[in-house]
């Protein structure tokens, strides 16, 4: 389990593809690369991704196809900063919300305004997750864990979200250089989602809809 409170910047050192569909993504990440151990979790970009082997600085991690078609990670490209956050320990401080990585789809930055010493940024929802974003409520993009400052309504054809990003988050994540178009990884609260199941199964005539699939570090 994750908290989106992002502790490091990495860089993308290679991603290489495997004989099948999926990936080896390498980082660099001085800081989180201390202490990290073969088998531990570790959030780039808000997916749990599973360490393989760690030299140092250097962090090399398996994606499978399955994360590459929910997500952003298939796209990133030598150079590339992504956002780093270890594994809460049990016991340890839950400083922004449940992140479980489990990327539910992906979202675009539609706009973003300076309003002096923050920023207000708005991005594309897919229709299918927008039900399960509720303003005033918890949302991880990219990793980052974000209160949900305005949303859509419901009946219009294009939904969104924003979020309010104050100079620490702007200078410490890579939302800070995020432009207009650019895809984001987008976690909503597993409560909500949690809840609709529960609700299918109590009137079975209402369909569940699934928000998102497994990711790499869900083998635990």
């Amino acid at each position: 389990m994750f908290t989106g409170i992002v502790a490091e910047q990495g860089s993308v050192e290679s991603l290489e593809p495997n004989n099948d569909d999926s990936v080896v993504l390498v980082i660099k990440a001085p800081q989180t690369g201390a202490g990290l151990e073969p088998g531990g979790s570790l959030a780039v970009n808000g997916v749990c991704l599973t360490a393989t082997a760690v030299h140092g600085e250097r962090i090399s991690l398996d994606v499978m196809g399955e994360t590459l078609n929910r997500t952003t990670t298939g796209n990133l490209r030598p150079g590339a900063a992504v956002n780093l956050e270890r594994c809460v320990p049990a016991g340890g401080r839950l400083d922004g919300h449940v992140v479980q990585g489990h990327v539910d789809g992906v979202g675009e930055l539609l706009e973003r305004e300076n309003r002096g010493t923050w920023e207000r940024l708005r991005f594309a929802v897919p229709q299918r997750l927008a039900r399960y974003i509720a303003e005033k409520g918890s949302i991880a993009v990219d990793g980052v864990s974000l209160t949900v400052t305005g949303v859509s309504d419901a009946g219009e054809p294009e939904q969104w979200f924003e979020v309010g990003l104050i100079p620490t988050t702007l200078a410490e994540t890579g939302l800070g250089q995020l432009k207009p178009g650019g895809a984001v990884n987008l976690e909503v609260d597993v409560l909500a989602k949690y809840a609709e199941r529960l609700l299918a199964f109590t009137n079975p005539r209402q369909p569940a809809h699934a928000a998102g699939g497994r990711q790499d570090g869900d083998a635990s």
